[in-house]
């Protein structure tokens, strides 16, 4: 096995918009060009035992907020609630929740430097993982090509009406994209050394990995926007999953984006593709001899191969564009800025924390 193919590399894979040039520049020159604000899956009720938290953070990690009103603030760590992760290097907005009998310690939260409050309420449950609807973008871009706005345009263009590539960025695979290899080492050699967290999430970025590449071979072979036989599509209005059994009835559904095909997140327990879906599945498996075997330990899921561009807008500003744009939760804005930019976006390191909900 070609080890090299285990480390990520964003640049192996195809752009949608390969036919339409990219803008170039840079992001996140200053903390106030990423702004993120979470959009929640429901707002608190006004009454419970949980409460909820709207804050603002800057040049800090959703971690270390935990940690704050953990050490700090003395909360428990096990009734402290998110919903998803935020970067560091940006002004983000976000929830958390905290057992309403701490309110009166909330005070305490703004004295970590570069958190301010923004509303709080009351509700009857924890906040977890993934309780939110996604995520709002507002991103400048600098020092981009001087026919920017137009070329962004079109791409945005494109991309509204195709659907956006859902990647995994490369926040997902760990500091210089080796996290993969750590997780083929796991599930080829056995159990290893490691807390069970951590090799969870080592064998995560490997199955991201293979998801990434299932999607650039069904780029590649004109498959991204059609199903064939066998795929588990999903619906994009119900979020529903059907087994394709006639391509030919469903691809007229899959060109106007009403249903996308899925591919795997691989494991013991999920809806699996049949006949020529499952063939390119296997292939994407066999490239580095692996079957689906190894992922029995690993709950599996599926992922659809695009998501949907919503509210997204370019407007010039002085030195570079503003990108706005929502994404649904377990996207990266990565996978839209390097299809806009046709680059790797600045700024944005291999494992860092950023904006990403719910894998």
């Amino acid at each position: 096995m070609d080890e090299a193919r285990l480390i990520f590399d964003f640049d192996r894979y195809p752009y949608l918009t390969a036919g339409l040039p990219g803008i170039g520049g840079r992001i996140r020159a200053q903390p106030e060009d990423f702004v993120v604000t979470e959009v929640p899956a429901y707002l608190p009720s006004g009454e419970g035992e949980h409460l909820y938290v709207f804050f603002e953070k800057r040049g800090l990690t959703t971690r270390q907020v935990f940690d704050h009103l953990h050490q700090r603030m003395r909360i428990p760590e096990k009734s402290i609630g998110v919903a998803g992760l935020k970067d560091k290097h940006a002004v983000t907005r976000q929830w958390i929740s905290i057992p309403a009998r701490y309110q009166d310690r909330l005070p305490q939260l703004e004295e970590l430097d570069g958190v301010r409050l923004l509303e709080t309420g009351l509700h009857k449950n924890k906040l977890g993982v993934g309780h939110l609807r996604g995520n709002r973008f507002e991103i400048v871009i600098r020092d981009a090509i001087p026919e920017a706005l137009n070329a962004a345009q079109k791409v945005l263009s494109e991309l509204k009406r195709l659907g956006v590539p859902n990647y995994y960025g490369p926040q997902r695979f760990g500091l210089g994209g080796r996290n993969p290899l750590r997780g083929y080492e796991l599930v080829t050699r056995g159990k290893g050394r490691g807390r069970p967290w951590l090799k969870k999430f080592l064998i995560g970025s490997l199955q991201s990995l293979l998801f990434n590449d299932w999607l650039a071979l069904r780029l590649e072979r004109g498959l991204y926007d059609r199903v064939v036989r066998g795929d588990v599509a999903k619906k994009h209005a119900t979020r529903g999953e059907f087994l394709v059994e006639a391509p030919e009835v469903e691809n007229p559904r899959a060109a106007a984006l009403e249903i996308s095909a899925t591919g795997p997140l691989h494991g013991r327990k999920y809806f699996e593709a049949q006949d020529d879906a499952r063939a390119l599945e296997d292939e994407v498996l066999a490239a580095y001899d692996l079957t689906r075997e190894h992922f029995r330990a690993r709950k599996g899921a599926r992922r659809p191969i695009r998501f949907p561009l919503e509210d997204a807008s370019v407007a010039a500003i002085a030195g570079g564009l503003r990108l706005s744009f929502f994404l649904p939760k377990g996207a990266y804005a990565t996978a839209l800025l390097r299809e806009v930019m046709k680059k790797n976006p600045e700024g944005v390191a291999p494992g860092e924390e950023i904006a990403e909900n719910g894998v």
